[in-house]
């Protein structure tokens, strides 16, 4: 369970990664729109720790992402109790983390991209 667990910590990382690269943010950058610090979101970003929600918060905020999606990715909550099937979700992640082909990030941005795009969409306020 423990390989496993570092496992979603280290996709999460990636995902973050990816994230704030394609926000065109520097790390430094990131932790002044967090109030987080550098080292901290650098260990975060390798997977050496799992944030607390009030992290995630911040870090939704800051990447302009929803909170469903960094709780999501950080294995936080299962995608299938919000709205998703059983049927199709797990198949298509599934397939995206254990294809050997691509790398961490490129994986978080095919997760990301996926997930975007099966999110229900939101109620006009």
């Amino acid at each position: 369970m423990t390989s496993q667990w570092d496992a979603q910590m280290e996709a999460f990382g990636a995902f973050v990664r990816s994230q704030r690269k394609l926000a065109n943010l520097t790390l430094r950058q990131l932790a002044d729109l967090t109030s987080l610090s550098n080292p901290y979101l650098s260990e975060l970003e390798r997977g050496m720790h799992q944030p607390s929600v009030r992290v995630l918060r911040q870090l939704s905020d800051a990447l302009n992402l929803s909170a469903e999606i960094l709780l999501t990715q950080a294995g936080l909550i299962d995608r299938n109790a919000n709205g998703g099937t059983a049927d199709e979700m797990p198949g298509v992640e599934h397939a995206i983390r254990t294809d050997e082909a691509l790398d961490d990030a490129q994986k978080a941005a095919l997760l990301a991209v996926y997930q975007s795009m099966i999110r229900p969409p939101q109620a006009a306020e």
